[in-house]
């Protein structure tokens, strides 16, 4: 019998040896987990505790969870009723427990004092023995931190460049790094050497492809780049871009809203999303309707997602049964209609009218179906039957009537059935005649005492009775006069009945009775209510706006009237009458206009502007007799003013009487004696051609007035049109001297030295002139346009660019700068210059220019008008606009121009200044100097 096989899997159930390590052979190496060593550290079993406490004399304390029971941990007894016994017992346990504590508390007391000592010796052996066993382990196993403290230490002293030269981390760590490609060099090949040489060569010879195609490398199809149109559609684009900025922020939109909303609602696209969300509704709906059948907004809602999913005849159905669960909710019935045909909507409706007969809605979308105007009367005559006291009805059925006999009827019956409605009664006052009309406002003012609409119906009806019929004046003056008293007893009475009436809304309500014509209403509200609830130390600044807002609203008589108002309780008020007066010049008449400055004069006689504009306006008006008259009175009233002198001496001068002019400056002279009055006489002399005159006169204002630039300035002037020029010369150098921040003097000193030849001396003087008067762009512009006259162009460009860094804001130096660059770049340059100088009209003048010379002439005449409007003074911008509507316009925008140029009388203006105080432009009109500045403009084309 052979031995039994060994069994080789028997070592599984064997003890492994003590040195076995799993794997080991395979090169796997032994751990040691703390399952195989125990724990760190053990603590003291509860023997070894109770053994201690014993051993100390304290009491173990029983667990008093000992005697719990397993199966019911609140108690054995948690079940049962807890009686007065129970509370009893309780007590007294508690009562045992206290004493007991309080005797366990006293015995560890006693216990602790005997060990005291004891203990502090054992503890100051155990924290010594503590302190050692770490300072061991410390020696043994340091810490990095201390390994590494001495060198932390040593960071103090490093510098800030031995810190910037550390290497980076990156290139000192990680075992296989590779090298920095960077570093490497590599050898470049011949043909990048020769394609380098190649490249600035240029090509002098064809060959056989190229000149056979004409000089391509391929065969051409014909098709050239126009560089003309590219050009063109940049000037477009900058063209579009200034319109943008012209426009404000830039923001504005050329879409129609209204219209590409439109088209939108035509477009239907329903996604998925909304295809879910319309079945989701339809489901709401429908619970909704169900589980509430008498909620009328449901089936409404449920009807129209039916509508919006495009199942018209399914939402007929939903709202049919609506209608039949909702038969007294008007809106079913409404949204029925809606959803059926017209005749549908008629059977619909008159079903409605039996359930709801009192719905004014359900009558008039029935009266709206019908088309015929009989069929709209018969409806709302139904109507009324059923619902007499609506206002709504009475007004629909009055205005389908087309008789004034039967509306006249009908809203008889009206206000005695609505006797509170104002809106029907003075409907019924305006059909009836004046005298009825009384009557009838009358009844109705006593029928609703609380409508301040009544009272100014009655004011309106006494005016319009008042202004027709042929009537006396003191006739038709004391009926207006009522209009005042009526609206003043209506604002008592409204008063009275505790209708209190803001100041705004009766100034709404003046504003309304002048759209309608009724102005006398208009102004008699205005007496009777400007002045409620304003503070008197705030009633002029409070009309005064008040006027201005009346006035931006176009409301001219509502401002005349808050003036009027304002002038008889402010009537010594200079700046009111001045206010009042440019009104009456803006939208008044001659007449109205010459009664204002009247009365001005007349309350304020002291205030020398009121007298010239009314001498003024009477020379305008080709009374000179009468402007000689206010003259005199305002001579009487200011005998030193030196407006009053000058302007009486322009008024004899104009009218030719030279002598009388002349006698009158001399008296002004002597009782004014003001340098301004000494000028003129000069101006004056100089004028008539008697230039010794004119300068002793200069002379003599110069000895009493020397720091007056203008005296110097005058005799420079007339030295060089006498072609003196080292007097000239002489009189400039004084006057700098005297007058330093004068830069009218330098400028025309620099001039002069030009006009010499003497370019040197010239710009020597600008640059003398801006160190004195820093940022000032006039001397700029003068030191650009010598260099241009000069024909240095290069060191003028180099000039201009100086200045615009001294004054990075001047619309004058930007404007000049724009024609310095080429054409191309011109629209580009303007943006920039429109964006720093803030809309300055001398830019925006310029941009008009350059649109001109592309010949966009409709653009150019739109930017002309708004650089107008940025400044209505400069006359070079109504010169140079006169000329391009005399060169690219025609004759009627040219009248144009010239009658606006009139109309503002500009002033200032380089070239225009100029031309207008030539000796040679004496006596001609502003028409007339606008040609000539117009003719010594810059040239465009």
């Amino acid at each position: 019998m052979p031995p039994p096989k060994a069994n080789k899997l028997a070592f599984l159930t064997q003890t492994a040896p003590a040195s076995y390590v799993a794997g080991l052979g395979r090169g796997a190496s032994g751990f040691t987990t703390r399952s195989d060593i125990g724990p760190a550290r053990e603590g003291p079993s509860a023997e070894a505790i109770a053994e201690a406490q014993q051993r100390r004399g304290e009491e173990i304390e029983p667990d008093a969870e000992a005697y719990q029971d397993p199966d019911n941990e609140t108690g054995l007894f948690a079940g049962m009723v807890y009686e007065q016994d129970d509370e009893e017992a309780d007590k007294i346990y508690e009562d045992v427990d206290a004493r007991m504590d309080e005797r366990r508390r006293k015995r560890r007391h006693v216990v602790n004092v005997g060990l005291l000592t004891r203990s502090f010796q054992l503890f100051a052996c155990r924290e010594a023995r503590e302190k050692e066993e770490a300072a061991r382990l410390r020696a043994e196993r340091p810490k990095l931190q201390t390994q590494f403290a001495d060198l932390k230490r040593g960071l103090s002293s490093v510098t800030d460049a031995e810190w910037e030269n550390l290497p980076e981390v990156g290139n000192l760590t990680g075992k296989k790094r590779k090298r920095d490609l960077r570093e490497r060099t590599y050898a470049v090949p011949d043909s990048i050497i020769a394609g380098d040489r190649d490249r600035g060569a240029m090509e002098t010879t064809l060959d056989e492809q190229q000149q056979k195609f004409g000089g391509f490398d391929t065969p051409a199809d014909g098709t050239l780049t126009n560089l003309v149109e590219i050009g063109q559609a940049r000037d477009n684009l900058l063209s579009l871009k200034l319109d943008q900025i012209s426009k404000g922020s830039g923001t504005s939109t050329s879409i129609d809203p209204k219209g590409y909303l439109t088209d939108l609602s035509t477009v239907v696209h329903k996604s998925d999303a909304e295809i879910g969300d319309i079945k989701r509704a339809r489901m709401l709906f429908d619970s909704l309707v169900k589980s509430n059948p008498k909620h009328a907004p449901g089936w409404i809602a449920a009807a129209c997602v039916e509508e919006h999913a495009g199942r018209m005849v399914v939402a007929r159905k939903i709202i049919k049964a609506g209608c039949e669960n909702c038969p007294t909710n008007e809106d079913v019935w409404l949204e029925a209609a809606r959803l059926h045909t017209n005749e549908d909507a008629k059977v619909i409706l008159a079903n409605a009218v039996q359930h709801v007969p009192q719905s004014v809605k359900v009558w008039l979308t029935a009266a709206e179906l019908e088309h015929e105007l009989k069929a709209k009367k018969r409806v709302l005559r139904k109507a009324l039957e059923q619902i007499p006291n609506s206002v709504v009805l009475w007004k629909q059925t009055i205005s389908l009537e087309t008789e004034p006999a039967d509306a006249l009827v009908l809203l008889s019956r009206a206000v005695e059935v609505l006797p509170h409605s104002v809106e029907l009664w003075l409907a019924l006052a305006r059909l009836e005649t004046p005298e009825k009309a009384k009557k009838v406002l009358n009844k109705a003012r006593k029928a609703v005492p609380t409508s301040h609409e009544i009272w100014i119906a009655a004011a309106r009806l006494i005016e319009q009775d008042a202004l027709s019929g042929d009537k006396s004046e003191p006739d038709r003056k004391k009926e207006l006069d009522l209009v005042d008293r009526t609206i003043e007893l209506g604002v008592k009475d409204l008063r009275k009945h505790q209708v209190m009436l803001t100041r705004d809304q009766w100034l709404a309500e003046a504003e309304k009775c002048e759209a309608e014509g009724s102005l006398r209403t208009c102004e008699a509200i205005i007496k009777a209510t400007v002045a409620m609830d304003v503070e008197e130390e705030d009633r002029e600044s409070t009309w005064v706006d008040d006027v201005e807002a009346a006035l931006g609203k176009g409301k001219i008589g509502t401002a005349r009237a808050i003036l009027s108002y304002a002038l008889r309780v402010f009537p010594d008020k200079r700046a009111l009458w001045r206010r009042a007066a440019d009104l009456e010049k803006a939208h008044g008449t001659r007449e109205t206009l010459d009664a204002i400055l009247s009365q001005a004069v007349k309350f304020c006689p002291q205030a020398e502007v009121l007298w010239l504009m009314h001498a003024k306006e009477k020379w305008v008006a080709g009374d000179v007799a009468g402007a000689r008259k206010v003259l005199m009175q305002a001579f009487d009233a200011n005998p030193e003013s030196e407006q009053i002198w000058l302007a009486a001496v322009k008024l004899d001068t104009e009218s030719g009487e030279v002598e009388v002019a002349r006698e009158l400056l001399a008296r002004a002279r002597s009782v004014a004696n003001t340098e301004r009055i000494w000028m003129k006489s000069a101006v004056f002399e100089r004028q008539r051609g008697r230039l010794k005159e004119a300068l002793e006169m200069i002379e003599g204002g110069l000895q009493r007035f020397p720091k007056f630039p203008k005296l110097h300035m005058l005799k420079g002037q007339i030295l060089t049109d006498a072609n003196d020029i080292p007097g000239a010369r002489a009189a400039f150098a004084a006057g700098i001297k005297a007058c330093p921040k004068s830069v009218p003097l330098w400028i025309l000193s620099s001039r002069l030295e030009e006009r010499d030849n003497r370019a040197i001396k010239a710009r020597a003087l600008l640059e003398k002139a801006r160190l004195v008067n820093p940022k000032d762009e006039n001397l700029w512009a003068e030191a650009v346009e010598v260099e241009e006259r000069a024909g240095a162009t290069t060191q003028a460009n180099a000039v201009l660019a100086r200045g615009l860094q001294e004054c990075p804001t001047s619309g004058l130096l930007y404007s000049m700068s724009i024609w310095f660059h080429p054409k191309p770049v011109r629209k580009a340059r303007a943006v920039d210059a429109l964006k720093k100088t803030q809309d300055d009209a001398r830019v925006i003048c310029t941009i008009a220019c350059v649109f001109w010379e592309d010949g966009s002439y409709e653009k150019a005449r739109t930017w002309f008008t708004r650089a107008k409007t940025a400044d209505p003074d400069n006359g070079d911008i109504w010169a140079t606009w006169w000329k391009f509507e005399d060169r690219k316009g025609t004759k009627e925008h040219r009248d144009m121009v010239t009658e606006m140029c009139v109309a503002a009388e500009p002033h200032h203006g380089r070239k225009w200044t100029q031309v207008a105080k030539d000796v040679k432009s004496l006596g001609k009109s502003t028409a007339e100097i606008l040609e000539l500045v117009a003719s010594a403009m810059r040239e465009i084309l």
